[in-house]
């Protein structure tokens, strides 16, 4: 969604560069570029920030809130174009301007709500796209549940479009990785939706371990393989082990999605794999499953990106709290996290940072009562929330 604008300058404004702030300083972008920024009075004409923060739109890797939007509450479908539009307008009000929607890319027998709709969806946001109904750039991350028997033929079936820019191996097989305690596994599903009985659990767990046993290592291989084909990035999940890691390395993994342990974590680091954590773990404290906390990972040095995963309020949330809970890394740095260094990481060098000649897509962030609001969103120099 875009609106015709004409050249903009904005002054009194902290302006959060990549590797410093401007404390009070200004910025202008035209044609939907940045041309430049300074420190001090802003020329003639500009808008007043009244002293908020102007930062580069934040580039989200790793969010699946589009499913509860699809479908918010067991069995009842949302129209799906609607669905995105409605999504898409909790990102931009969230400061995300770039996203990377997360679908499953797998079906399971006995499974409801979002599985096995990867195509339904991608279509929907292609519609939304196509009409001009969008204010943030979307783009896909295919999440391949490794085990699942289907899980190639349906890669093959989205690979091919333009807007992928990363694919992630998951697999949620009971008792490892996420989910090494099989008991906090069967906690979530039976606090999901209408929930599950534990004979009911029994039944699926039985049939992923047989799922996994009988398809993941052909399917890795396959899932591999067409990625470095169509040289989209690969994500690995849940890195818990050496041998996780070692895994990663040898299937040249560039962003590694919430490693559970501290082992993984440093090993991952040392292969040079970029580590992306949950903001909702730094803002909540901890892990909702029970694994490292994000605010650990990066007292060690250990983080390089954040995702907003469940909750897109969450993104700008942690950015802005990292400074204060690890004394180490200070806004500029803590910024980066969720605009330069994702964007980096997929191959969107054209935005995350204010630089000349860099994409436009910049927010203008209130701070009240800690709670960080977005006032103002711009795409490539349009005013689009």
């Amino acid at each position: 969604m875009t609106s015709t604008g004409s050249d903009t300058v904005i002054g009194n404004a902290r302006i959060v560069l990549a590797d410093r702030v401007i404390e009070r300083g200004w910025i202008a972008f035209a044609n939907g570029r940045i041309a430049e920024c300074g420190e001090g009075s802003a020329p003639a004409g500009s808008v007043d920030a009244t002293g908020d923060m102007i930062m580069p739109g934040l580039i989200e890797l790793h969010t699946d809130h589009l499913e509860a939007h699809y479908v918010p509450r067991p069995k009842v479908f949302w129209d799906p174009i609607a669905a995105v539009v409605s999504y898409d307008a909790q990102l931009a009000t969230s400061g995300i301007t770039t996203v990377l929607d997360s679908l499953r890319v797998w079906r399971e027998d006995g499974a409801e709500d979002v599985d096995g709709r990867a195509g339904v969806l991608a279509e929907a946001i292609s519609a939304a796209r196509d009409a001009d109904l969008l204010r943030s750039d979307h783009f896909l991350h295919l999440r391949c549940e490794i085990p699942m028997p289907s899980v190639v033929e349906e890669a093959r079936e989205l690979i091919g479009r333009p807007d992928v820019r990363l694919m992630s191996l998951m697999d949620h097989t009971p008792g490892q990785r996420q989910f090494r305690d099989e008991g906090k596994l069967r906690d979530y599903y039976r606090g999901k939706g209408a929930g599950m009985t534990d004979a009911e659990l029994d039944v699926l767990f039985e049939r992923r371990f047989a799922y996994q046993k009988a398809y993941a290592a052909t399917n890795m291989r396959e899932i591999v393989a067409l990625a470095h084909q169509y040289n989209i990035p690969l994500a690995s999940h849940d890195d818990t082990t050496d041998e996780n890691v070692t895994d990663a390395i040898k299937d040249r993994i560039s962003v590694a999605e919430f490693p559970t342990t501290m082992e993984a974590a440093r090993g991952l680091h040392e292969a040079g794999i970029g580590i992306l954590m949950g903001a909702p773990n730094v803002v909540r404290g901890g892990s909702h499953s029970g694994n490292i906390a994000a605010i650990d990972l990066a007292c060690e040095g250990l983080l390089d990106i954040l995702s907003s995963d469940y909750i897109p309020s969450s993104l700008l949330m942690a950015a802005l709290q990292l400074p204060q809970r690890v004394p180490a890394i200070d806004l500029a740095s803590a910024v980066r996290t969720v605009t330069k260094t994702p964007a980096e990481a997929v191959g969107l060098d054209d935005r995350g940072e204010i630089a000349a000649g860099k994409r436009a897509d910049l927010i203008r962030v209130h701070v009240a009562r800690d709670i960080p609001v977005v006032r103002s969103v711009w795409r490539e120099g349009h005013r689009v929330a």
